[in-house]
């Protein structure tokens, strides 16, 4: 059986060292990050700052400690935040690249309140487990349950910019909800169906 547990401050260095390897190649990192030499500091710092965030709202679910790892952003309300606010010591162009893609692709979330899954990362070391599965169902389990609790069920969402990984969401119950070019880079949103429990 495969242990899911929520992650904390101690996990952070592992998380980081995960989301670095898994997105190495990801269409949408490299878009970000295309220097060979500066991607790992740079991919790092994001991840970063995208864990330190979540992990203050217990929305970080991992396996082993973070070589896998889903990081969720529970309802914001009507004004929902922006996708990823670029943190504040990324280079100007990184910067300006979040940016464009998250103008780009946040009109095509919806206004109403959501689960938003941010990131989704196995170490390439640990492929192939299911670990990724697991990490994933806490977060649609923790949605799930939130839902229950105030007799209003969210759906979920994410994106994706790896045309395989559409595929592979689709096997577990995700949807195409929308999709959009960014400077060349496509990218797709998915939504989970409401009310829904597993991945």
């Amino acid at each position: 059986m495969i242990e899911v547990t929520r992650a904390s401050a101690a996990n952070r260095s592992r998380v980081l060292e995960t989301v670095v390897e898994a997105f190495r190649t990801d269409p949408a990192f490299r878009y970000f990050f295309p220097d060979d030499t500066s991607y790992p500091a740079l991919a790092g710092s994001f991840a970063g700052h995208l864990f330190d965030r979540r992990v203050r709202r217990r929305s970080v679910w991992v396996v082993a400690g973070g070589a896998s790892v889903s990081m969720w952003e529970p309802p914001a309300g009507p004004a929902d935040v922006k996708l990823e606010q670029p943190a504040g010591d990324l280079p100007v162009d990184a910067a300006a690249r979040l940016r464009r893609y998250d103008e780009a692709v946040h009109p095509l979330l919806p206004d109403e309140p959501h689960w938003y899954l941010g990131v989704l990362a196995t170490h390439p070391d640990h492929a192939g487990q299911r670990w990724g599965r697991a990490v994933m169902a806490a977060g649609l389990e923790q949605a799930a349950a939130a839902g229950q609790a105030a007799a209003a069920a969210l759906p979920a969402f994410l994106e994706t910019t790896n045309p395989s990984n559409v595929a592979m969401y689709a096997r577990g119950n995700w949807v195409i909800a929308g999709s959009v070019a960014v400077d060349g880079l496509q990218v797709w949103v998915m939504r989970h169906p409401d009310g829904v429990s597993g991945p």
